[in-house]
Order: C-alpha cells, then sequence, then structure tokens
C-alpha cells in the first residue's frame, strides 16, 4: 500500500470548487493524520476506498453499477487489498472485478474527486465510513463481461442526464467536473 505521506500530499493538491467536497477533502486529511490503519477495513471509525469515474472511449458516458448490497447506481470502487499499491491501483483493479471491462487507463494520477459517505450496518459489521478517492479513467471499449458476483447490473450513463436535478449528489458532481474538463 502507498505511504500514507503520499496520500496526504495527493489531498493537499487536490483542488475543487464544490464546498461539500472541500469538507470532505479536510475531513479525508484530519482522518489520515490520526489513523496509521487508514486503509483496513477493521478500522471501524471507517477506512479509505478507491473508486473508478470512467469516461466512455468518445467520452459522452460513464460507466455505473447497480450495486447489490447497496441497492444503489455507483461508479466502480471498493477497499483496498493489502497486495494494492495504490489507491488508483483499488480503484482500476475494483473497475476491472465489477465490470469485467477489458481496455481502461488511468488519465492522470491526481485525484479527480474526494467523497465521504456512510455504509450502514450488516450482519455483524457496525455502520462505518468510507473515505471515497476517485481517480479518472478512459475506457478504450465499452464491452463489458461482468460475473455480476457483487454487482446488479452496469450501464453506460450520458453524462448529460447526469448533471440533472435529482442525481445523486457525489455522482452529479463528478458529472459537472468532467463537463468542465
Amino acid at each position: 500500500m502507498q505511504p500514507k505521506s503520499d496520500l496526504l500530499a495527493q489531498l493537499e493538491q487536490h483542488q475543487t470548487t464544490f464546498p461539500e467536497e472541500a469538507a470532505f477533502r479536510q475531513q479525508v486529511i484530519d482522518f489520515l493524520r490520526r489513523n496509521d490503519a487508514f486503509w483496513q477495513r477493521t478500522t471501524l471509525e471507517g477506512h479509505v476506498t478507491g473508486s473508478a469515474w470512467v469516461l466512455s472511449p468518445d467520452g459522452g458516458s460513464v460507466l455505473l453499477i447497480h450495486h447489490k448490497k447497496l441497492d444503489r447506481w455507483l461508479q466502480p470502487g471498493g477497499h483496498v487489498d493489502e497486495t494494492d499499491e495504490s489507491v488508483a491501483h483499488t480503484a482500476l483493479r475494483e473497475l476491472l472485478e465489477e465490470t469485467g471491462l477489458k481496455d481502461a487507463h488511468l488519465i492522470s494520477p491526481q485525484l479527480f474527486d474526494v467523497d465521504v459517505h456512510e455504509i450502514p450496518a450488516r450482519g455483524h459489521e457496525p455502520a462505518h465510513l468510507h473515505l471515497d478517492l476517485r481517480y479518472l479513467f478512459q475506457a478504450g471499449t465499452m464491452e463489458l463481461a461482468a460475473d455480476f458476483s457483487e454487482v446488479n447490473n452496469i450501464q453506460w450513463v450520458s453524462l448529460a442526464s447526469l448533471v440533472a436535478e435529482g442525481t445523486e449528489q457525489s455522482i452529479r458532481r463528478m458529472a459537472m467536473k468532467t463537463n468542465s474538463l
């Protein structure tokens, strides 16, 4: 796993015009400073996760999954594994596992978005926070081959439809950022 100092540097360099994201950014910085086990699922306060915001080859759509456990449309992503070189690597690994996408590349090693959200209690696992670091990817193909073990559905969704009022705020924020690239 990449050193905590690298993540702190990425977060400190990350700029945003969205007030809620600025607050999330500071929340993650504070969390990292307090927690050496920042990525481990056993850190019950919460843990850092990695997500992929994936543009279609033409840049007009993004790839969303319908998450089974959360019953929501989200960008692909998930928990950091001990073998992940970085949180960006986590995002790519999760993208490939959840969608079966065969060709995607990281557009920039810099953070694209930062979000903090609560994951509800489930079974023996208490409610906790996911401190989600999101990276921008572009697909080389739109062909998907998911096994649907973690997702109910996968869909390419037009960016234009995601900037509309009523779209979940973190998805809308990323769509708005993408439109301003």
